[in-house]
Parts: C-alpha cells; structure tokens; sequence
C-alpha cells in the first residue's frame, strides 16, 4: 500500500511541475525581493517571516497565515516566486552511497528557479542548512517518501 501511495504522490508532483514559459511581474518582485535577503535574517528568522515580507512588500493578495495565494492546479506549471508550504513531509537521498534524510514538518519556501520537472532551488530560512539567515537549497520532488506540500501562486489585490 505504502508504494501505492508514493507512485500516487510522485505521479501528482510530476504533473505539476511544469516550467512556465514566462514569469509574472508579481513573482518577479517576489524573487528580486527575496534575492536581497541573502545571508540576512528577516524579522525573528522563521521560514514564515521570508514569506510573509516579500508577499507584504509586493501587496499580494494572502489569509496573512498559510494560504500564500491561489493553489496550483494539477498540471499547471511552477515558476520563480511561487510559495510552497510543506507538511510533514520528509525526504531520502543518497549522494555517493551516503543517504541522506530531511524532514520538513510545517515549513515555508519560496520557489527561486526551476531546474526541471523534478527539481527546484528554494529560497527560505530556518533551515538545517542556513539558520535563521536566508539562503538557497534545491529540493527533488523524487526524493519525497511521506507528507504533503502545496504550491501557491501570489496573486495581486
């Protein structure tokens, strides 16, 4: 059942994460905006406060809690400035022969490229790997073993 689950959950990943051909003004500020944070701690450094600045200083349109947006549709493609919430979800990979494991309990993210349809760069804080500083990671979606995430679009208000 549990592989039922995981080809399931993969098969919805892949269909989402088309490239766009372009990139809205809106998610362009998002990614100029974010950019700038680099090495920085916005606000008290949780994954939350990048999101929450970058989505005020543009005027987007949000619940000023976890709905950052307008959901993406299955098959609808990703681009920079997207918002990704993760839910208990957690990640296995291996690197030469070393598997590694990543656990994303309730986290935040910002999209900051599209690699392929596997893979993307994120931009966020408080992380295993920058702190409370922002910085960047990429992210698989093939490396997903558990859990869920939602991506959302910023809109204007």
């Amino acid at each position: 059942m549990k592989n039922i689950f995981l080809t399931c959950l993969l098969f919805v990943s892949s269909s989402v994460m088309a490239q766009c051909d372009s990139i809205s003004a809106m998610n362009s500020q998002i990614i100029d905006l974010a950019g700038k944070k680099l090495g920085k701690k916005v606000d008290r450094g949780e994954c939350w406060d990048l999101a929450k600045y970058v989505l005020d200083e543009t005027g987007a349109k949000w619940d000023g809690m976890y709905k950052f947006g307008r959901p993406l549709k299955k098959g609808e493609c990703i681009m920079p400035g997207d918002i990704i919430q993760f839910e208990k979800l957690k990640t296995v990979s291996e690197n030469n022969g070393v598997k590694s494991t990543e656990m994303f309990p309730h986290h935040t993210a910002i999209v900051f490229d599209v690699k392929n349809a596997d893979e993307l760069v994120l931009i966020h804080q408080n992380t295993g790997h920058t702190g409370k500083k922002v910085g960047k990671s990429t992210f698989k979606f093939s490396t997903i073993t558990t859990g869920k995430y939602t991506i959302y679009r910023p809109v204007s208000n």
